[in-house]
């Protein structure tokens, strides 16, 4: 099979835009990460298994070209000192421990330092994707499948049927191909879509060879490893500390706060009247996305602060039915903007895979996400989990709010 994955620039944006911060800040730090897949009825073949191993090995000769650098040194928050950094940097095939022994026939760990193997998280996902589509199925049957459905999507904005204003491709980790995603990305760019507005791609690699903007900003291990890899630290202000680190790096800019690590009631917590105004917004990833929005909308006004001024991004598992949905319900009362994945990247007469590759240790110690529904953490240690729940309900029921 041909290499997979060419480019270090090929993960989403947000691993830069954390990247940056542990580089700066949390550079000692060290962290395992687990893969899973979800799906009951997948099973990966001592062949796939094989494949992966290759494509990773493949990926771990991969540099930065000097060019990449300059592109990303260009990006306005993006400081000289990490450009040098990722000068030096490499990915380590020493950092993967793979092998079969689960049920499905894969097991992925990385361990090493953070500042590595959060950069591992997004090529080996896109790996284990699309090894496993192309051994599993007849790709080109696939594929066409994949071409015929892009088609009717894009006929739906642009015959203006749905509108969903502002959007991005989130899709790299849960992508058919790397063919299926570049295809799926430049016939957004190229087509006339109506009312609704193609904006960008997390994929950072696209977003330079296409020429559109590369969106992204934190994800759920920045809030998991910051306020839980210190030990010192009660976990239920994971949120507070995750917050202000980043505030830290970037103040004013890149700022677009995830919610739901451990509960977006906890977040509220600390999303006060400072965090509120220097983050430029909000982003939802599980829960009912109306009624998380309306609590969002609630608080500004609480706070003061006029939510028309601040952008709800919504990125859970969405299609562009659902987003036209959400989009109208909340029409002219804030911006709104979507991140859309699988639906764009991987929509196919198969079923997609659900795989995820989740940071599990921080520092020799477990880390857990709590989030606003059931099913989407993973830890290895219930106890672990049932402390930090523990910690955020005494929080919740006994803390000042300010």
């Amino acid at each position: 099979m041909h290499q997979i994955i060419n480019s270090l620039l090929e993960t989403d944006l947000y691993k830069f835009s954390m990247g940056q911060a542990i580089y700066h800040q949390f550079s000692d730090y060290k962290t395992t990460w687990t893969f899973k897949c979800r799906n009951e009825d997948v099973f990966f073949t001592p062949e796939m298994v094989e494949e992966i191993k290759r494509q990773i090995g493949l990926y771990c000769t991969l540099r930065f070209a000097e060019d990449e650098l300059d592109y990303l040194n260009s990006i306005k928050w993006i400081k000289g000192s990490y450009v040098d950094f990722l000068r030096l940097w490499e990915p380590r095939y020493e950092d993967f421990v793979i092998g079969t022994d689960d049920r499905c026939g894969l097991t992925i760990q990385t361990r090493g330092t953070w500042l590595n193997t959060s950069f591992y998280e997004i090529p080996t996902l896109a790996i284990v994707n699309e090894v496993y589509f192309r051994m599993a199925y007849d790709y080109s049957k696939l594929f066409e499948s994949f071409k015929v459905r892009l088609k009717d999507k894009i006929d739906m904005l642009a015959s203006g049927q749905l509108c969903i204003g502002s959007f991005s491709e989130f899709g790299i980790r849960r992508r058919l191909s790397a063919q299926a995603q570049e295809l799926a990305v430049t016939s957004l760019r190229d087509s006339k879509l109506g009312s609704s507005v193609f904006a960008g791609t997390s994929n950072v690699y696209l977003a330079r060879k296409l020429g559109l903007k590369a969106v992204g900003t934190m994800a759920h291990e920045w809030i998991m490893c910051v306020g839980q890899g210190n030990h010192k630290h009660n976990p239920a202000y994971s949120n507070w500390f995750a917050l202000n680190a980043w505030v830290n790096e970037y103040g004013v800019l890149n700022g677009t706060a995830l919610t739901d690590t451990i509960t977006t009631e906890c977040f509220l917590r600390d999303f006060r009247l400072t965090f509120a105004t220097l983050f430029s917004g909000v982003r939802h990833d599980s829960g009912d996305p109306i009624a998380w929005g309306e609590r969002m909308l609630r608080h500004y006004e609480d706070l003061g602060i006029d939510p028309a001024s601040k952008t709800l991004l919504f990125s859970d598992s969405l299609d562009f039915k659902r987003a036209s949905e959400i989009y109208h319900h909340f029409l002219g009362r804030c911006k709104v903007a979507f991140g859309i994945g699988t639906y764009i990247a991987n929509d196919t007469d198969a079923r997609p895979l659900n795989i995820v590759m989740k940071t599990t240790l921080c520092n020799g110690m477990d880390v857990a996400k709590i989030s606003d529904v059931p099913g989407k953490g993973m830890c290895r240690n219930q106890d672990y989990v049932d402390y930090l729940q523990r910690c955020i309900d005494w929080r919740m029921n006994h803390a000042e709010t300010n």
